[in-house]
């Protein structure tokens, strides 16, 4: 397993990170801790969760995820060993459950703080996140911004004086964003230099082969300003698998079992990703590790989220770690890539 420097800190994150959305949904406990184990043991020492989870959201199961990874933690005893990644929640009328709705205010940082560290059962965290926005802007694939000169929204300044105070405190350690745009990237950064505040040491947002859009504005930011990309649905939620093609419906999948997931879903998707698995056999590699090897050798990239509902899927997915992608394969992938560009932003 590679292990890559986090931002500008001396934290060194495996190039594979566990994902756990999955935990207390589609997985069980037992399920959770049989992927935990076998990912550590195999190198991953990266793990990334967040107060809303498990996915689909629900007010019967939020916070349930981290409370079996903290449950995982006080059994394995490893929490040194390990870098904990974890979320608050941004606003949104259909989370209206969390705080009776998550701002990135002081009085919301701190109690999404303390709420976490006693479901994760651990005094810190080593990476804690934005998860989307507290304005109104473009994330989740929402295209064509448009400006609301009414929207309620917290001040920069006024989130990054509520991080630095729980950063003094010792409950976390290093600051990140999630879902954001290039001007709220650039614009965390200046306030943090200009107030002397902590700087952001990540961005964690959307990036797999059927949608590249990261690479437009984000990209060149992530490498000059040492502000790298956590990237998730590497996969595009299983579709770069193969799995779903054919209007196939695995049993117990993700797509399968619910259907608000259309994100990757569309003809243009399936085209592409038909192109993309047709492209891997003819390699004879694995199409979900072909498509997981594309994102983690990114430059721009420091760790790539994995996330499984059986082991057999994350033994695969880890897998992906071993496979070096030739120049050959990768043009090959750059020409299905400009006649179907990014048909899930």
């Amino acid at each position: 397993m590679e292990y890559r420097t986090l931002g500008n800190t001396d934290v060194k994150v495996s190039a594979l990170c566990l994902g756990s959305m999955t935990f207390g949904e589609q997985n069980s406990q037992s399920d959770a801790f049989d992927q935990l184990d076998f990912a550590t043991s195999n190198g991953i020492n990266f793990i990334d969760t967040a107060e809303m989870y498990p996915v689909p959201p629900s007010v019967a199961t939020q916070g349930d995820t981290e409370v079996i990874l903290g449950n995982w933690l006080e059994k394995r005893k490893k929490r040194d060993d390990l870098v904990l990644a974890t979320k608050i929640a941004g606003p949104a009328e259909w989370l209206n459950y969390i705080r009776e709705g998550s701002r990135h205010t002081e009085h919301h940082i701190s109690q999404a703080i303390d709420d976490s560290l006693k479901r994760l059962k651990t005094d810190y965290i080593d990476l804690f996140q934005l998860h989307w926005p507290d304005r109104n802007t473009n994330y989740f694939g929402q295209l064509g911004y448009e400006h609301d000169t009414n929207e309620q929204s917290t001040d920069i300044e006024e989130t990054l004086r509520a991080l630095d105070k729980s950063i003094r405190s010792g409950k976390i350690r290093h600051i990140g964003l999630s879902n954001e745009t290039p001007w709220g990237v650039m614009s965390f950064l200046q306030a943090a230099q200009q107030y002397g505040l902590p700087r952001i040491v990540s961005i964690q947002n959307p990036y797999n082969l059927l949608n590249r859009t990261y690479e437009v504005g984000l990209a060149e930011i992530s490498i000059r300003e040492k502000v790298g990309l956590l990237s998730y649905s590497p996969l595009a939620f299983g579709v770069l698998s193969g799995k779903y093609l054919s209007d196939e419906k695995p049993k117990d999948a993700r797509l399968t079992l619910f259907e608000r997931f259309t994100r990757y879903t569309s003809l243009q998707a399936e085209e592409a990703t038909r192109s993309y698995v047709n492209l891997a056999k003819k390699y004879q590699v694995s199409p979900a590790q072909m498509a997981l090897a594309y994102v983690t050798q990114r430059e721009f990239v420091t760790s790539n989220i994995i996330g499984a509902t059986t082991l057999n899927q994350l033994k695969e997915n880890l897998g992906s770690s071993d496979l070096v992608l030739s120049a050959e394969l990768l043009r090959e992938i750059e020409s299905i890539h400009s006649i179907n560009s990014n048909p899930c932003p």
